[in-house]
């Protein structure tokens, strides 16, 4: 007789995946990283209710705190550049 193994049980659906990788693709094109970085965080959250790492998500946080980071920056250097330059 033939010995069947159980059928594995089924991958638990990460609600935040789909929206983690829409997160990092906008949180990587520098004029849209804030939705992306916003929706990045949501996704994380969502997912990490369920008890599921988003590593999509957790990339666009980063990349979008990085490119929101070089934007203050570039703008304190720009209005001192404009501050002094008179």
């Amino acid at each position: 007789m033939a010995s069947y193994q159980a059928v594995p049980p089924p991958a638990a659906n990460d609600p935040g995946k789909t929206l983690g990788l829409v997160g990092m693709i906008l949180a990587i094109i520098p004029c849209t990283y804030f939705i992306g970085l916003i929706l990045s965080i949501v996704a994380f959250v969502m997912s990490r209710r369920v008890g599921i790492q988003n590593q999509k998500a957790m990339i666009g946080i980063i990349v979008g705190a990085i490119w929101l980071v070089l934007s203050i920056i570039g703008q304190i250097t720009g209005v001192l550049s404009g501050l002094y330059n008179r």
